[in-house]
């Protein structure tokens, strides 16, 4: 930390740290399923067919009503406030990650994928919220960054621990542990959190720097912003049509990446634990890496919105190695790892762009209304996916018996969907606008 932060103040990158960790917690509880479903598969006596059916009926499930919390869940976090909102979502997600434990069958889960599903979209709304509330302009892609990590954070510790939970204390516990990790976060987050104009810890120097390029006031607004009305403009469908057609890689990854090694190189659950771990790894150094090049633009003087847009062009190209990811897992499964690994930190960099252009364009009143719409389309986008990957892995493993084809198939609509996601939204704002409310 330079001189200069250290006179203002950080305890702004506390709060961020708060959020990065309820991040982590949110990757943690939805993706400890993509590593028990050798377990599971044996638990409830699958056959081949309904393993690829009944494993992509939960993940639906998941998404379905991860697109139905995102109708509701912004609105909430902008009436109930940041606060409240983002401690009922995660103590409701910890529930249902704990109440996964009580399934004995896939009905059983697909109950508790609904239920994980629809609580589970508070977390980027509110965490999109409390960035705007409590970092200026120029700083919110470096903390969205940060705190988008923890999606990759929650991913590496998944590998590396679920498959020896569940190998030796069954697989219920897998998802007990995590569920309670979330009480953890629950109780940290009433200590340290507070609105900055209300957060007798912070200086105020460091309230002035927060609030230095703010027009509206620090004063956490409840007012509530109607979707007829946000729909009306070009700047939430340029935010939602990016997600709609990104977002869906990233699940893709996330629920598929141990199957594709399973299948493509016959690996066991236990020997998939470091490849998977280490393209997590690679991912988050784009989290952080991607909000810190518009930092360095906008201070050569870039305007925030040109340095956001230039950022996340590089990114999309950063993306395109991946669908030559097959070829290169021929000569090492290594390399495979590192071209996934590389589109994956090519997301995670993009992510943290997506998400801040909607404090760049809306007030404070609606980010978190305006990020859960977009988490929505991209929830919808991820169920489209979905039944794509369920007719090819079905068509392509289970009859024809080529599953690398059907993996080469998603492989390239993930590495041509985001330098389509940002010509659309170029076309839709060429150049940066606030909205007005």
């Amino acid at each position: 930390m330079n001189q200069a932060n250290v006179a203002i103040g950080k305890y702004r990158w506390t709060i961020c740290s708060l959020v990065f960790f309820a991040t982590t917690v949110n990757y943690l509880d939805r993706n400890v399923i993509s590593y028990l479903r050798p377990f599971l598969a044996e638990a409830f006596h699958w056959t081949p067919e309904q393993e690829v059916i009944d494993y992509s009926n939960i993940e639906l499930a998941f998404k379905i009503a991860y697109a139905l919390g995102m109708l509701v869940a912004g609105g909430i976090i902008d009436k109930l406030g940041t606060k409240l909102g983002y401690a009922i979502a995660t103590g409701l997600w910890s529930l249902a990650a704990i109440g996964h434990a009580l399934a004995t069958g896939t009905g059983g889960f697909l109950i508790a994928r609904v239920f994980l599903g629809v609580t589970e979209a508070g977390n980027f709304p509110a965490a999109i919220k409390a960035t705007a509330e409590w970092f200026p302009q120029k700083e919110r892609a470096l903390a969205t960054g940060i705190f988008n990590s923890g999606s990759n954070i929650g991913a590496i510790i998944v590998p590396l621990t679920v498959p020896h939970i569940a190998e030796k204390y069954g697989w219920q516990w897998a998802f007990i542990i995590t569920g309670i990790v979330g009480f953890v976060w629950l109780a940290l987050w009433f200590l340290f959190y507070e609105v900055p104009q209300k957060q007798k810890r912070l200086s105020q120097a460091e309230l002035e720097y927060i609030t230095s390029d703010k027009l509206e006031p620090v004063e956490e607004s409840k007012e509530k912003v109607s979707w007829i009305k946000l729909l009306s403009f070009r700047q939430t469908w340029a935010f939602a049509i990016g997600k709609l057609l990104t977002d869906p890689v990233w699940w893709f990854y996330l629920f598929w990446l141990p199957d594709f090694l399973m299948k493509q190189y016959k690996l066991t659950a236990t020997e998939i634990i470091w490849p998977c771990a280490l393209v997590y790894m690679i991912g988050s150094i784009g989290s952080v890496g991607g909000g810190w090049l518009p930092l360095k633009l906008i201070n050569s003087n870039w305007p925030a919105y040109k340095a956001r847009k230039t950022s996340m062009l590089l990114y999309a190209f950063a993306v395109l190695p991946v669908l030559f990811a097959q070829q290169l897992g021929a000569i090492n499964i290594w390399f495979a790892i590192l071209v996934i690994g590389l589109a994956v930190s090519a997301h995670q960099a993009w992510s943290a762009n997506i998400f801040t252009t909607v404090s760049d364009m809306f007030p404070k009143k609606a980010t978190a209304s305006v990020t859960g719409m977009g988490g929505m389309f991209g929830a919808l986008g991820g169920i489209l996916l979905t039944l794509l990957v369920q007719k090819n892995m079905f068509v392509y493993y289970t009859k024809i018996g080529k599953i690398e084809t059907g993996y080469f198939i998603m492989f390239c609509i993930c590495g041509a969907s985001y330098l389509l996601a940002w010509l659309i939204m170029h076309i839709l704002v060429p150049r940066m606008k606030k909205v007005e409310l």
